[in-house]
């Protein structure tokens, strides 16, 4: 007892970080305190289970490069195939419920005592309490759309209670889990594999190619002043080149290929740390144990986003934009950047490490060598900076950016294409698509056919010149002009969509009986504007369509506790899309 008692007077204080005097305290109250802390650090400190009862096999890693953004989670491989029990890593509450046909599709947020959130996407089914509960918010809203925020006390929870079946809905790529942990308060993801889950590991990161890009009007390398990829020679987890000493000059920044890779899995995963050095010092790093999603867009600042764009290849730079405002980043010297006018020969090493501690490194030596090389000069329309608003304007187009648009200062270029007969307008180039934008930039073009079209149906299109295809942008008209808010720069005009959407019966025809006992299936497809609304209607009552868009699938589910299971039915689908086209589909069926 003279032992517990002493033990905890030094876990025990105030936050005068006085310790709390036992010795004339009653039993009683020992043993409350003693429970207490017990309970405490039982909620703060217990090892979360594994969401799977499978070998946890991934497919992505937290932090990974992804298109706009990182990868907020791991993706556990689920044998290829939907249906794996899911189960809560530790006790808490469900928090959070979202369906939606894109995203997580169906996902559950838990909130856990030790102030974390768990998070596990592209569900198939929900455990049938919850998936009760869905369906009973689905019919009340008249929505297959669910994002709802669930009281405390409602789903409580213990450590392996069963929760759900893993999946393949929303935009998955293929049956796996999405599984996160967040900081509840903040709600930023944070590194799930800095817990105990039972992933093997003992695979160092692959590294693929160095670029070393010129960064000033007189930089070079190799005598070039565009940006030059080097292949890499691996010995183990070494890597070097093949070239002994590249000449550069003037302000210099260098990138990595690489990749990580788990046990029992060939995909290409994210790196947890890279390590710029410098004649053996520092001068670039990054670890990735938590971002905010305010701020994941960044990534197309942190990666080289011209090079993503040509040839599919990403690339981290060790070098930061002016613009870039990530957290990641634990040491930066001058931006990453090393002027190299000295005339000396330089050893620069680049260390790559993954969460469990495997480690590859690139060694290679650089010499500043001064020598005039040719820049082809930039024709453009109007500097932009990055940290101002800009804007430009023509008789028939006007773009505006918000401050922080840009990562990097910018030369805007702007041309008028020629018109085509499939646009209202002359197709505009505006600027390249190899140069990202932070925030959505607001374009207006000008409407210049006079045919009479309908212009309340009229958008901007984003077209690809060399494939002839075009893509909804979105937008409005008014005063003859159509606006929106556009991601990306490249070539726009403006169309009008008038083409309703096509519904395509697969399971059901007019007047027979359905091909599938439990389900109607249809798929939907739209030309131009993309699908808005579904409606649908059995025996005259509103009826929950399941939506899936990455394969333009929906599904009626027939739920005897709503419908009556006569016979003979009548179906009423109408689907709209984002400009009020509207097809409608009807039968009278037998089940």
């Amino acid at each position: 007892a003279t032992e517990q008692n002493d033990l905890l007077c030094t876990l025990l204080y105030y936050d005068t970080f006085e310790i709390v005097n036992l010795n004339h305290m009653k039993p009683a109250i020992i043993i409350f305190f003693t429970l207490l802390f017990l309970r405490f650090t039982s909620a703060r400190d217990s090892v979360p289970a594994d969401p799977v009862r499978i070998p946890i096999l991934l497919s992505g890693s937290f932090a990974e490069l992804r298109s706009n953004h990182f990868h907020s989670g791991i993706d556990i491989k689920t044998q290829g195939v939907t249906g794996i029990p899911v189960y809560s890593v530790a006790e808490g509450y469900i928090s959070r419920i979202v369906v939606s046909p894109g995203g997580f599709g169906k996902a559950l947020y838990i909130n856990h005592p030790n102030g974390t959130t768990s998070v596990y996407g592209h569900l198939d089914k929900f455990r049938d309490d919850i998936e009760k509960y869905v369906k009973e918010l689905q019919y009340k809203k008249r929505s297959f759309r669910i994002n709802e925020q669930i009281a405390g006390d409602r789903f409580l929870l213990n450590q392996n209670d069963l929760i759900g079946l893993s999946g393949n809905s929303g935009s998955s790529g293929g049956p796996h889990l999405h599984f996160e942990l967040r900081d509840t308060k903040s709600e930023e993801p944070v590194n799930p594999l800095k817990y105990n889950f039972t992933v093997k590991d003992d695979i160092p990161p692959k590294i693929f190619s160095l670029m070393i890009v010129p960064l000033g009007k007189y930089s070079h390398s190799d005598f070039q002043t565009d940006k030059k990829i080097y292949p890499v020679i691996a010995n183990s987890n070494e890597y070097t080149l093949s070239t002994p000493v590249i000449p550069v000059y003037g302000p210099t920044g260098f990138a990595i290929e690489v990749n990580d890779y788990f046990n029992g899995s060939n995909n290409r995963c994210g790196v947890y740390s890279i390590l710029l050095k410098i004649d053996g010092e520092p001068y670039y790093s990054f670890q990735m144990d938590r971002f905010s999603f305010g701020e994941t867009n960044y990534i197309n600042s942190h990666i080289d986003y011209e090079t993503l764009i040509k040839s599919r290849r990403r690339f981290h730079k060790t070098w930061l934009d002016s613009g870039n405002r990530l957290s990641i980043y634990k040491y930066i010297r001058d931006n990453g950047i090393y002027n190299m006018n000295d005339g000396n020969i330089h050893p620069v090493s680049i260390e790559v490490k993954d969460i469990h501690g495997n480690r590859s490194v690139l060694n290679f030596r650089v010499e500043s060598r001064a020598k005039l090389v040719s820049k082809t000069e930039e024709n453009y329309s109007k500097h932009f900076r990055y940290d101002r608003f800009n804007s430009f304007d023509d008789d028939s187009i006007s773009i505006e950016l918000p401050a922080g648009s840009l990562y990097k200062d910018l030369n805007f270029y702007y041309e008028k294409g020629p018109q085509s007969n499939e646009f209202i307008s002359p197709v505009h180039i505006v600027h390249n698509n190899t140069v990202p934008l932070h925030k959505s930039a607001r374009l207006s073009i000008q409407v210049s056919d006079n045919r009479g079209a309908d212009y309340s149906k009229a958008l901007l299109v984003n077209v690809d010149t060399l494939s002839g295809k075009y893509y909804s942008a979105g937008g409005q008209y008014r005063n003859g002009r159509v606006t929106g808010e556009i991601r990306t720069f490249g070539n726009y005009a403006v169309a009008v969509d008038t083409v309703p959407p096509v519904i395509t019966p697969l399971s059901i025809k007019n007047r027979s009986a359905l091909t599938e006992s439990n389900r109607i299936r249809f798929r939907i497809t739209d030309k131009l504007s993309g699908i808005n609304s579904i409606t649908g209607f059995l025996d005259d009552k509103w009826a929950l369509f399941e939506y899936d868009a990455k394969t333009d699938m929906i599904f009626h589910y027939f739920d005897p506790e709503r419908f009556e299971m006569k016979r003979q039915h009548t179906l009423k689908l109408i689907i709209s899309d984002q400009k009020g086209n509207t097809s409608t589909y009807e039968a009278r069926f037998y089940k």
